[in-house]
């Protein structure tokens, strides 16, 4: 559903509408939300603004985890998402985003990365 940004027929004070100015502009444009999920690791490619271009995770099976008392960072299988607080709903079907928890070989670790903008889990082992 590809939907503009910027309310272009705004409508005037007695309630009748406005004819806009001009049309939607390519930037204005919004796609699809990316919501990984856990699972084997696929991305894809994406043009954004600028002519750059952006990869984002459909899925992941690994992540980068940090262990501070240690220094080192391990790569680990992701079993399974703990906790969401983006989104009740994102708990619900195991999508991974910034700050959500997740259950690894490790332990328990926190994403600081941004999957769907990144492309790769990048994440922090948490004190349990």
């Amino acid at each position: 559903m590809v939907k503009p940004i910027e309310n272009l027929a705004k409508r005037k004070l007695t309630g009748g509408r406005t004819k806009p100015m001009r049309s939607r502009r390519a930037y204005e444009k919004d796609g699809y939300a990316a919501e990984p999920l856990q699972g084997p690791t696929q991305t894809y490619k994406r043009r954004v603004r600028g002519g750059a271009v952006k990869t984002s995770l459909k899925s992941a099976e690994f992540a980068n985890i940090l262990d501070h008392s240690s220094g080192k960072t391990q790569r680990a299988k992701i079993t399974r998402v703990l906790r969401n607080p983006a989104n009740r709903d994102y708990e619900r079907r195991g999508v991974i985003t910034k700050g959500a928890l997740i259950d690894t070989e490790l332990g328990n670790a926190r994403v600081t990365s941004r999957p769907s903008q990144d492309g790769v889990v990048n994440a922090i082992l948490v004190a349990q």
